[in-house]
C-alpha cells in the first residue's frame, strides 16, 4: 500500500470517529434533554428502522437483558413515544410500537443535523452517493451489528457465553 492510501485509510478512520462521537453526544444532550436514557432514543430508532418489534426482539438486538429493555420500554412509554400493543397475529405477543406524535417532538431535536445531512448528500454525485452508501453498508454490515451482549458480573470480556 502506498503513502498516499495509507494516509487517506487514516484520515478516512479518524473522520469516522469523529463522526460517531458526534452522533454519541449530540444523541446523549438530546437524551438528556427530554428526560431520557441515553440509549433510550436507539431503541426509537430500530423501531423507525424496523417497524413494530417484540421486547424480546430489543433486547437481542441491542444486546441487553430483557429487565434493562423493560426499563426502557417504561420510560419510552411514560414520555410517549411507544406503546406497547397486542401482536394483531398471535395475541400472546406483544410489540412495541412508535407513537408518530411522540416521534414528531423528537425529531425536532434532530431536525438540524438532518438539514446539514440533507445538505452535503445534496452535492455529491449518484456515483459518489453508491460509494458512500457502500462504505457505510460494509460498516454496518456485521454478524452482530456491532452489539455487544449484555454480560452478567464474573464474565469475562473474552469469553464466547
Amino acid at each position: 500500500m502506498d503513502q498516499e492510501s495509507r494516509a487517506l485509510r487514516e484520515q478516512v478512520g479518524q473522520l469516522v470517529l469523529r463522526f460517531i462521537a458526534g452522533v454519541v453526544l449530540h444523541n446523549q444532550a438530546v437524551s438528556a434533554r427530554v428526560g431520557l436514557g441515553a440509549s433510550d432514543a436507539q431503541f426509537l430508532n430500530l423501531l423507525a428502522l424496523n417497524g413494530p418489534m417484540t421486547p424480546g426482539q430489543l433486547a437481542t438486538v441491542t444486546g441487553l437483558t430483557t429487565g434493562s429493555v423493560t426499563g426502557v420500554l417504561d420510560r419510552l412509554e411514560r414520555a410517549g413515544y411507544t406503546r406497547r400493543e397486542r401482536d394483531p397475529h398471535d395475541r400472546r405477543r406483544v410489540l412495541v410500537t412508535s407513537v408518530p406524535e411522540g416521534m414528531a417532538r423528537l425529531a425536532e431535536h434532530y431536525a438540524e443535523h438532518g438539514e446539514h445531512m440533507a445538505a452535503v448528500l445534496a452535492r455529491q454525485t449518484p456515483d459518489e452517493l453508491r460509494v458512500i452508501a457502500e462504505f457505510l453498508r460494509a460498516l454496518t454490515d456485521t454478524p452482530d451489528g456491532y452489539v455487544t451482549p449484555a454480560r452478567t458480573p464474573g464474565d469475562s470480556p473474552d469469553s464466547s457465553g
